[in-house]
């Protein structure tokens, strides 16, 4: 459907309609640019001085900047010209400090707390950004979706909190504090010791930690800054103390030995989310912290182990061959024939004095391999369970510094990976080697320190997940949490139907300190406690209160008690999970958290739906008994304009200041120098930057990233974001910036706006047309918001905006406001100021700077009180009952009978002072009908000096010299060219330009067609390939309709 064709209300947005929306963004930005170009070139040869000129008169330069004449914070000066044209760091400027000065971003204002509002609230927090990092595209997209519903809903009238906060990041922040202290001072952690590296990192954050907050700033973020929240801050720390002293005495928190995952370079257990799994085809060298050359992988090492008292073997086979020195076991298929013999029988090891019984197991795979598997249970996670089933022992033969232990022998001491060449070495020495061959594998990898994740047997806090699961799914079951989109629910039911435990220790000097003791007794009758037995360890607020439950515990005096606090912090996403509720002052019953939790909204990204959206539901179910939230809105994750994932080695991950305040290439170049690339992925990332960004990034604006990054919001799993697209909503802000100026200018100092918008019976067919068109975008952005289907809106006002009211409207009432009837203007000034104040405030949430700037500059009706467009009412569909479908079916027939004549003009280069007659034939008097009063509209926008109406019967009366097109089925026009252009001449050069277009489209296909074009040919050439070959079809296909319409007379 066109923008114009409007019967029936408006669906959601196929990938395919989004793709051609962005599209237009495209052409609207190459269009702009040329126009831009044309101006310059009339700038520049005005410039030049001419002969019969002795002095030329300066032109005015173009206002780039605001000229601040006031402090900052108080109120943009808006009393002086409107520049001529859309500048974004002129737009921006002032207006975020104002808006943050006078308070509207805070709930308190306006309004009491203490009484309660009828329209209502809305709470929604931040998801914490790391203090770390600085925002990229995922955190823009997040940031306008948050910030997007919360002005919105504050424009609805409710009392409206987006609160903001930063989270300490642990693992990150704690190895950029490392590297930081290495590079300039030579000193790791440990030479400085705990107290005095946490004040190290303390130091750091002050000195960093704003960066992120200023990005929000840059973001038009409208949160309330006074209420922002750091994750370390004291009044977190003491709910995080809280949560966990209940929940380990309720037993849901307790101690556990199993297998984590280890990072060594760290020292610590992370979260599976910290864990990037790299697939590898083949035999692959890869960088491992700590060794100087790069470590094999994608390789399968079988070798024999000699069963025991017999001249038989059993060979097996595995990727990580120095785990061998921690091998119990080897099992087989219990129905595989080929060992029975040998069940119950043992291998003998050949470096260790230890004996490995050959058991049974189903998770062997008979199929694979030789059908046996060498059992490690404490290097292994399928291992594991099977050395659990069988009551095997756990042996750790790895460090946690990554070093073999003591128990491996000949290969004590050595690192992990030196050992694994070692007992290759010794396997081939004692003829036990087999075979090695290249295998496709999965290597975890840790995220942060970039080191493998080794499996490790470890004493931790674990979460009982179970019951909090089951709640869980419940709400979401019984539709009192609801997931959006819809499809996450399964992802939900899966996870939290089969929830594991939660590991929730950290071996860390940087974040929540486990507020756990290990107790020993000075007691003979009490036995020596063991650091994993949970029932050695006491929670406490204080250690004081440890001692206390200690002794209660044991049944001794507390002088016999000493403590021991754990060293261990917690799990970033336990603090986090608290996020909705102890930012308000939980545990203590504060007034925020009365007003403020639940929350009503939470918006991120689905990738983190279990490690952060579930472990939310879980703690505020378990310590508040009721939901944290009762939406949650999964947005998509952004991918490159080629569906890549953004990845640094690629180069293409944005900072969205990169796109707001525009970049140059060698800026880019600059900042993959400034990383932690080597040399192969630093060249293809340059190469992939120059590929995608020849000229840089041009400078769009803020409001330009938030309503493109909106415009792509569909309710699905990514978003394949061209950052140069973006430009086109940048010269879509021009078009708003233009068409407000020309209002401006048509209202000019005499106007007076009515108090509220009436129909005066003065108005024409075009003026009935755009309050229905109007009334219709109402509805749709209504909708849209509503039902968190943001390309609904932006569409809405996208088209309204520049095909309806640019396009349309504004034209076609120019010949009424330069005419002398004072009755039909008023009625046009009217609905101008109603047009564009509506749509100002639509636009609002998503374009907060622009619609200031511009709404500050309009008159008020006396009904307005609101100081700022992001406090003033958002429109409501019952205001706008104008709606008529007929009339914008009678439109859209007069502006398809416009386009076709139109592209006529284009195709013959007619200008707009060639003036054409145009003769309308249509099948019925009643078509006719349909548009006689709108002959007027047809010749201001297709440029005609008379328009003339006719029947089919009457066809006689169009003079010879005209081209005729079809519109419909039911209508032809007929463009007069008789003494405007030479017909044969204009045939001839259209049919040399169709031969050409023939000709390159003839060998683009050839090139797209050949055999290895889609393995050969980079992706983002393919894309431009195929815009190409579609623009050269559509422009063909108009060449010979043009060339048909000339020869048809």
């Amino acid at each position: 459907m066109s923008s114009l064709e409007v019967n029936g209300e408006a669906k959601l947005k196929t990938p395919a309609q989004l793709k051609k929306e962005a599209e237009k963004a495209a052409k609207l930005a190459k269009f702009e640019a040329k126009q831009q170009k044309l101006q310059q070139q009339k700038v520049e040869t005005a410039a030049k001085p001419k002969e019969s000129k002795k002095k030329e008169k300066e032109s005015k330069p173009a206002v780039t900047e605001y000229i601040f004449s006031k402090p900052l914070g108080e109120k943009k000066d808006i009393f002086g010209e409107l520049p001529a044209a859309y500048n974004p760091k002129y737009v921006e400027a002032a207006w975020y400090e104002w808006w943050e000065k006078e308070g509207f971003f805070r709930p308190e204002y306006g309004r009491d707390l203490n009484q309660p509002n009828p329209k209502g609230k809305f709470t929604i927090v931040i998801p914490p950004p790391n203090v770390t990092g600085t925002l990229h595209l995922g955190h823009a997209l997040a940031t306008s979706v948050e910030d997007v519903m919360a002005r919105w809903h504050r424009m609805k009238g409710k009392t409206v909190l987006f609160n903001p906060g930063c989270d300490h990041a642990g693992i990150a922040t704690q190895v950029v504090v490392e590297k930081k202290l290495q590079r300039e001072r030579g000193l790791s952690r440990h030479d400085l010791g705990r107290e005095k590296f946490v004040e190290e990192v303390w130091k750091w954050k002050d000195e960093k930690g704003h960066v992120i907050y200023d990005q929000l700033r840059k973001m038009g973020a409208s949160v309330d800054w006074d209420r922002a929240v750091f994750m370390m801050d004291p009044k977190i720390t003491r709910a995080v103390t809280e949560a966990f002293v209940r929940m380990h005495e309720k037993g849901i928190i307790y101690r556990s030995t199993r297998l984590v995952n280890w990072s060594c370079a760290l020292r610590s257990a992370i979260s599976d989310i910290e864990v990037d799994k790299k697939e590898l085809t083949g035999r692959t060298l890869l960088p491992v912290p700590g060794y100087e050359e790069k470590v094999e992988f994608g390789v399968l090492v079988s070798f024999a182990y000699p069963v025991e008292d017999s001249d038989e073997e059993i060979v097996v086979a595995t990727t990580r061959v120095e785990t061998m020195l921690g091998d119990v076991a080897v099992a087989v298929h219990p129905e595989d024939d080929r060992y029975f013999h040998l069940v119950g029988k043992s291998c003998k090891h050949p470096f260790l004095d230890r004996k490995l019984p050959i058991i049974t197991d189903g998770f062997v795979d008979p199929q694979f391999g030789t059908g046996a598997v060498k059992i490690t249970p404490a290097h292994d996670h399928n291992d594991y369970e099977v050395g659990v089933r069988h009551k095997l022992p756990f042996i750790n033969v790895i460090s946690d510094e990554g070093f073999m232990l003591d128990n491996c022998g000949e290969f004590s001491g050595l690192k992990r990976f030196d050992a694994r060449k070692k007992v290759l070495d010794a396997l081939k020495k004692n003829s036990l080697f087999r075979e090695l061959k290249e295998h496709e594998m999965i290597v975890p990898i840790c995220s942060r320190s970039k080191d493998i994740i080794e499996p490790i047997v470890k004493a931790q806090w674990y979460v009982k997940c179970e019951e909090m699961g089951r709640r869980a799914v419940e709400a979401v079951e019984t539709g009192e949490l609801k997931l959006i989109p819809e499809f996450h629910k399964k992802t939900w039911y899966s996870w939290l139907n089969n929830s594991r435990d939660w590991c929730i220790s950290r071996q860390l000097w940087w974040g929540h300190r486990i507020p756990a003791y290990f107790i020993s007794v000075n007691d003979p009758k009490v036995p020596k406690g063991d650091p994993s037995d949970n029932e050695y360890w006491v929670s406490a607020r204080t250690e004081q209160e440890g001692v206390e439950k200690a002794a209660k515990k044991f049944n001794v005096s507390k002088e016999k008690i000493s403590l021991k606090w754990d060293e261990d912090v917690l799990d970033t996403w336990f603090s986090s999970g608290m996020w909705p509720f102890h930012i308000f002052g939980w545990p203590e019953e504060t007034a925020d958290l009365k007003d403020f939790f639940p929350g009503h909204l939470l918006e991120t990204g689905h990738d983190i739906l279990f490690f952060w959206v579930a472990r939310m539901v879980f703690m505020s179910q378990e310590l508040l008994g009721k939901l944290p939230f009762n939406e949650v809105f999964l947005h998509a994750l952004v991918r490159d304009a080629h569906g890549r994932k953004m990845s640094k080695s690629l180069g293409n991950v944005i900072d969205p200041l990169d796109v707001i305040h525009g970049v140059t290439l060698e800026q880019l170049y600059k900042q993959l120098e400034s990383g932690n690339l080597d040399q192969n992925e630093l060249k293809k990332a340059k190469e992939g930057q120059a590929r995608d960004y020849p000229n840089g990034i041009p400078e769009c604006g803020t409001d330009a990233l938030r309503f493109a990054l909106m415009a792509y919001t569909t309710q699905g799993r990514d978003i394949n974001l061209d950052v140069l697209r973006i430009q086109g909503y940048r010269f879509f802000c021009n078009k708003i910036w233009q068409a407000s100026r020309f209002t401006l200018t048509q209202l000019g100092t005499d106007f007076q706006v009515q108090s509220e918008f009436k129909l005066s019976g003065n108005e024409s067919t075009l003026d009935k047309w755009i309050l229905s068109r109007l009334s219709y975008c109402v509805q749709q952005s209504e909708d849209g918001f509503a039902q968190y289907t943001f390309p609904q809106t932006t569409t809405a006002i996208f088209n309204f905006w520049l095909y309806e009211f640019c396009d349309v409207y504004l034209e076609g009432v120019k010949p009424v406001l330069y005419s002398d009837d004072k009755t039909a203007i008023d009625a046009v000034r009217q609905i101008l100021y109603l047009c564009v104040d509506t749509s100002l405030r639509i636009l609002s949430p998503f374009m907060p700077f622009i619609t200031e700037e511009l709404w500050q500059r309009l008159p008020k009706r006396s009904t307005v009180t609101a100081p700022s467009v992001c406090l003033v009412d958002f429109p409501e569909p019952n205001q706008y009952s104008f709606r008529d479908e007929k009339l914008d079916e009678r439109i859209n027939s007069a502006m398809e009978i416009i386009k076709r004549v139109r592209s006529l003009r284009s195709d013959y280069e007619l200008t707009g002072k060639n003036k054409c007659d145009l003769y309308v034939v249509f099948l019925s008097p009643d078509d006719l009908n349909e548009v006689v009063d709108l002959t007027q509209l047809i010749a201001t926008l297709a440029s005609s000096t008379n328009v003339t109406l006719l029947i089919i019967e009457e066809k006689s009366k169009i003079p010879t010299g005209c081209a005729t097109v079809t519109v419909s089925a039911k209508c032809t026009v007929s463009i007069g060219l008789q003494g405007i252009i030479d017909v044969e001449k204009e045939t001839s050069k259209l049919e040399a330009k169709r031969q050409k277009i023939e000709a390159q489209l003839q060998k683009l296909r050839e090139t797209m067609s050949q055999a290895d074009y889609d393995q050969k040919v980079p992706l983002g050439v393919q894309t431009n390939n195929k815009e190409r070959a579609d623009a050269l079809e559509l422009e063909f296909g108009h060449l010979s309709e043009a060339i048909h319409a000339l020869k048809s007379n």
